[in-house]
């Protein structure tokens, strides 16, 4: 045993060496070029940020957009994605610094797996209630304003929030009760069930039954609906008569469909193929926590006119202040 293993972990009785300290391994093929891929990360992470940001700012700077529903979920949907982005691209950020910056302690991983699966879950069932929004508002637009009334907003919202942190502690809690020692090397960017479940020294046959069955069956179930809902909205917009109001109705859907697409296909890869290589994995991984953040914004607000309207209105409310 190398003299930094000794240091990352304690002995117990038995001669059991119980892991204190993780390893990540980070990204695979970006060590060659450390610099490049720090900055790289590093402006893709701020461009994230303060897209994201501004989206939010602009939503609730627009007291006519925070109260319809549609931008309201996207005010959450963004906040989503600044803290998504935050659990894992500052550790990434940290492992090109050095050796030493990958170690995470034992409860740092519990942490950012369970923030982890508490913030993509929660974005999972988000993404379905935007899908159930733009069903009403397209397909049922007279019942519209009743049923996704202020209240019913602000519930599905909370819903998303704590439908996310239940299902996120199921899995830590299942994922950490496994004995961790010996080997303290993940292979992975960050701490994820299928990479801390190959580290376990313990039979993990129902660890990976439970992940076909929950995050499969949340995944599937989620994207089912969102199916469902679109099916009927794409049915209803073809009725519309005039091509204007085709293009208004499918402008307000691209965007979000296009998000869907985009979030569930990586995650359905990970967790049902959990035996994938790492290498594998992880470009797909990278792609849904570090790139589908990013995008968002831009997608939301370059394909909607109210977005940009609002966006130029918050641009010159800041102009004047700045004269002011």
């Amino acid at each position: 045993m190398t003299n930094v293993t000794m240091m990352l972990t304690h002995m117990e009785p038995g001669n059991q060496t119980l892991v204190m300290v993780f390893i990540l391994r980070g990204l695979p093929h970006t060590m060659e070029l450390p610099s490049l891929f720090f900055l790289l990360f590093l402006l893709i992470y701020l461009l994230t940020l303060l897209g994201n940001i501004l989206v939010l700012l602009t939503v609730l700077s627009d007291t006519r957009l925070h109260a319809l529903p549609m931008y309201f979920f996207l005010g959450h949907l963004s906040f989503l994605d600044v803290c998504l982005s935050s659990v894992t691209v500052p550790k990434i950020l940290a492992g090109f610094v050095g050796p030493g910056s990958r170690a995470i302690s034992f409860s740092g991983c519990v942490v950012q797996l369970y923030a982890f699966h508490f913030l993509a879950s929660a974005e999972c069932f988000l993404y379905t209630v935007m899908a159930y929004d733009r069903f009403l508002a397209i397909c049922h637009p007279l019942r519209y304003s009743v049923v996704m009334s202020r209240r019913a907003s602000m519930g599905l919202a909370a819903g998303t929030w704590l439908t996310g942190s239940l299902h996120a502690m199921i899995h830590a809690i299942l994922t950490f009760r496994l004995p961790y020692c010996g080997h303290n090397q993940v292979e992975y960017f960050f701490c994820d069930i299928p990479a801390m479940l190959k580290l376990a020294c313990a039979d993990t046959a129902t660890n990976r039954a439970l992940i076909l069955a929950n995050i499969g069956a949340v995944a599937a179930g989620c994207f089912l609906l969102i199916c469902v809902s679109y099916t009927y909205i794409v049915s209803t917009i073809l009725k519309i008569h005039t091509a204007q109001g085709r293009h208004h109705a499918f402008s307000t859907c691209s965007a979000h469909l296009t998000m869907v697409l985009l979030y569930y296909a990586p995650p359905i890869f990970i967790y049902l193929h959990p035996s994938s290589s790492h290498v594998s994995n992880g470009v797909v991984a990278t792609f849904y926590t570090v790139v589908t953040p990013l995008l968002n914004p831009f997608i939301y607000t370059l394909r909607n006119k109210e977005m940009k309207n609002a966006l130029r209105k918050l641009a010159c409310g800041q102009t004047h202040s700045l004269h002011a």
